[in-house]
Order: structure tokens, then sequence, then C-alpha cells
């Protein structure tokens, strides 16, 4: 009897601590919850904002359909400064203007991701994408060299290689109707940085049916749709109700492409001392990997193969997903607008004239057109649509107050569009971004790259691959779009992208013949 009590008593115990601290937990939620409700009522927000659910219910299911929505809504509040939504209990104040922007991206006490970035946890790690904190200011410090402008210069052979396999595979499209240019584009982006970041050739463009690319796109949208849903958040019931099964079978063909190359080159390394693969011995071409392996700390210890294979993962995404949308913008709108086509041919004759010799860092100074029309197909469809940060301590924002733990959403879509700064904001004018159009303009209005300490590290690798495709394309090749721009239905997930591709017509241009 003695035992059955002291038992009973041993359970009852068990369950009042549960109880106790479920209440516990609950009490703190609701609390900061509340706290965070009050402080931020006099921002404003949309109709139909519920306690508890917040906007998670009008949100579109269809990727387009949400990027619809938030070009809506900030179009709705463009005459304030900010405003905020609730995804459950959960605020995100969004912010679309230079001077809102500013005051969160030069301020290191907001330096941190936002929650919404734990969800690219599984995949890209905590790599320089991700991380926070001192991991952060440690990675950047250590991969900064590794972008030196005389590293990147080594770099522009495999661009120029990829770029004339690209135009191969145009030649047998031109002359022959419309057909769907992004996948091409696409290709040769990952073949220039699977050779550039993992120094290993995969010949995406002659094997067009790339199972990295597509997972790239599955995972995209499959990680997009959670952060939408945040009954979807906890791991237990995602993987139990919601995608976690195909997520995870995504993820290892992600992380399979890039584990085996770099496993392999970390081993070679560690039992050599160099790189025993080279096919050109002394000549061989350097990688972002190779330099990786040999990048120390501080204090002297070097990268885990966890962090190179976080590194890996994060170039491999960032480096080829962006630079292929970006470029593939670029060739609809010139497509598009023959008098900046034409500017940019007359440009490229001056530069090269009937050669077809490769294009060299000199040349790519030279190319100050082509840089504008890159530059405003940025501004016009930024490759990163939003982005977002962690308010790092409780603070004021054009007069509002907002407490720590909010996440700042920061829409470039919208600050690009900010007729103050780029009048008639839908209009591709090139122009605005020669120096004498450029005076005055402040620097947070323009962010394709993002801003301040946590501006993206390969921005100059991303610009120089741009000119050297575009330019291989238009020595080559007249562009004829064949979508109006109310066509091209942008998706805003991870990366800005049109939904049915950009289609375009191609005529081999005579002078090259």
């Amino acid at each position: 009897m003695a035992v059955t009590l002291g038992s009973y008593s041993v359970s009852l115990l068990g369950i009042s601590v549960f109880i106790a601290t479920l209440t516990y937990l609950t009490y703190r939620l609701l609390s900061d919850y509340l706290h965070q409700w009050f402080v931020m009522k006099p921002i404003p927000q949309p109709a139909g904002t519920y306690p508890f659910i917040g906007n998670a219910h009008q949100f579109k299911t269809n990727a387009g359909d949400f990027f619809r929505q938030i070009e809506d809504l900030t179009a709705e509040f463009s005459g304030e400064p900010l405003f905020k939504l609730w995804i459950g209990p959960v605020p995100f104040l969004i912010l679309f203007h230079a001077e809102t922007v500013e005051a969160i991206l030069t301020n290191t006490v907001h330096m941190e991701k936002s929650y919404s970035y734990t969800f690219l946890h599984p995949w890209l790690g905590k790599g320089l994408l991700t991380s926070t904190g001192n991991k952060w200011r440690q990675r950047r410090k250590m991969l900064t060299p590794t972008f030196h402008f005389s590293i990147l210069t080594d770099f522009l052979d495999v661009m120029n290689e990829q770029a004339a396999i690209l135009v191969e595979k145009l030649e047998k499209q031109a002359g022959k109707g419309q057909f769907d240019c992004f996948s091409h584009i696409t290709l040769c982006a990952l073949d220039i940085i699977c050779e550039t970041a993992m120094g290993k050739k995969i010949y995406a463009q002659s094997h067009s049916d790339s199972e990295y690319v597509k997972s790239v796109y599955k995972m995209s949208d499959i990680v997009s749709r959670r952060q939408r849903t945040p009954w979807f958040w906890p791991d237990f019931v995602y993987n139990c109700f919601g995608e976690g099964r195909e997520h995870n079978d995504t993820l290892k063909i992600l992380h399979s492409f890039t584990h085996k190359e770099s496993g392999e080159k970390a081993a070679s390394v560690s039992a050599t001392g160099s790189d025993s693969d080279s096919e050109e011995g002394a000549k061989k071409r350097p990688a972002f990997l190779d330099m990786l392996l040999k990048t120390t700390y501080d204090d002297g210890s070097r990268m885990s193969h966890q962090d190179i294979q976080e590194e890996v993962d994060t170039f491999m995404f960032r480096g080829h997903d962006t630079t292929a949308a970006s470029m593939n913008w670029a060739v609809h709108l010139l497509g598009s607008h023959p008098e900046a086509h034409s500017k940019v041919q007359q440009e490229l004759q001056e530069v090269f004239g009937s050669s077809d010799r490769p294009v060299n860092m000199e040349d790519l100074k030279k190319l100050k057109y082509l840089e504008c029309v890159i530059k405003e197909a940025l501004r016009l469809f930024p490759s990163v649509p939003f982005f977002a940060r962690n308010i790092g301590e409780d603070c004021h924002i054009n007069g509002f107050k907002v407490p720590k733990g909010t996440n700042a959403i920061i829409v470039t879509y919208a600050v690009h569009r900010d007729p103050r700064y780029f009048p008639e904001p839908e209009e591709f004018r090139p122009e605005r971004f020669l120096p004498e159009n450029s005076v005055g303009r402040p620097p947070y209005a323009y962010i394709p790259f993002s801003a301040g300490l946590r501006n993206c590290i390969g921005q100059r690798f991303a610009l120089m691959e741009e000119k050297v495709v575009l330019a291989a394309i238009l020595r080559n090749f007249n562009i004829e779009a064949c979508q109006k721009r109310e066509e091209l239905r942008p998706v805003g997930e991870l990366i800005l992208r049109p939904e049915k591709g950009i289609w375009v017509k191609l005529e081999k241009r005579k002078s090259q013949t």
C-alpha cells in the first residue's frame, strides 16, 4: 500500500510539475505577444488583422499570388513610412523606404537575420547568409579575401568559356521562332559557379536535365511556403502533417551534390597538402573551395568540414540562382526596348569591333552602358525581392516604437520603386545609373545586394559574370522579347523569377557571320 501511495505521489508530482511548466510557458508567450500587440498598435496594418491569427488567413498559397499581395500592400500603404503584418502571433514590420531601411541596416544591433531564416538552416546550415554574431563576423572576415579583385580575375576564363558554350546552344534556337531562354541561362550560371566554387566541371549545359537545378527551385518553393504558414513552423507538426518528407528528400539531393566534391577535395588536400586531382598542375585554376580549405581563423585553426559544407552550399545557391534570374530579366528588358538594345550593341562594337575574342578585365571597365542596363534590371527585378532582420533592441523607427524581437522585412522590390528617387519607376531607363544621374540619390534607395555590414560579399563576382554572359549573347544575337511586362508574373520566393519563363526570339547578327 505504501509503495502504491508513493508511486501515486511521484506521478502526481510529475503531472503537477508538467502543468506548472506548461502554464508558465503559456503565460510567458502570451504576455510577450500581448506586449508586442499593444506596443505596435499605432503602426498601420491591413484590415482584417485578428488577434493570434494575424493576417495568415489572408495570404495566398500560390507564390505568384502571394507576391502580388505584397505588391498591392506596399502600394496601399505607400503614403505611410511603414506598416505591419502578423503571421500568427509573430509580428513583421514591413519597410520599403530608403530612410527606414537605412535605420535598420546601418545599426549593428539589428544584424541578426529574422526567424524565417531558420527554415534555411537544414539546407545552408549557419553559413555566411544565415549565421549571426561572432560566427558571422569571423566568417565574413575570413572569406572577404577570397573575393579580392586579383582572384576574381582568375575566374574570368571560366566565365568566358561557359558563355561561349551558351552562345553555341542559343545558335540552335536562332531564327527558329520563340523559345524559353530561362533554363539555358540558368544552366550556364550553374556551370560557372560549379567550376569557380568547387573547381569541378559538371557540364550542366550539355546535360540540361539538371536534378540539382530542379531541386533548388523545389526547395525554394517548399521553404517559402513554410514561411507563410505558421501552423507548420513547429518541426513535429511539419514532419507529421506538412511537407517534411518532401523537404528531406529534396535536401538529400542538394547536399549530395556539394558534399561529394567538397569531401573528396578536403581528403585530397589533407593527405597531400595540395589538390592532387589537378589536371593542369601548377596552372590549375583556383576555386573558392580550394581557398576555404586553406583559410584559417585568427587562432590558426582551419574550417571544419561542416563549416566548408555550409559555405559551399551557400555559394552554390546564392551564386547561381540570383545571377541567373538577373541575367534573364535583363535579356527580357533589352528585348523589349530596342533603343537600349542598340546602345549596348554599339558599345560592344566600340570595345570589341568584329572580333570574337574573349572578354578581359579592361573590357569590363569600358562596358559602362551595359553596367547601367544590369543595374536598372536589378532595380526593376531585384534577384532577392525581400530580406529580413531581427530587431535586436527596443527602438523607434520614424516615430513608431518597435519592440525587441520584431521581424523587419525589407521589400527591395518596393524600395526600388520610390518615385522620389526613380521618377516613373516602372519605366526601364538604364541612364538612371550614369554617374551624373546618380548624384544625390540616397545609398539605401537602391539595395539589390542588400547594404550595410551584411551586404552581399559576392556582388562584384555577380556583376562581372553578368557582363561577360550578356556581352557574349548581344555580340552574337539580336533579341526580341515575346512577352509583355504584365505577362511575366514575377514569383517572389527566395529568388524573384518569372512564373512562366522568359520567352524570346533570337536572330544571328550579320556582323558575326
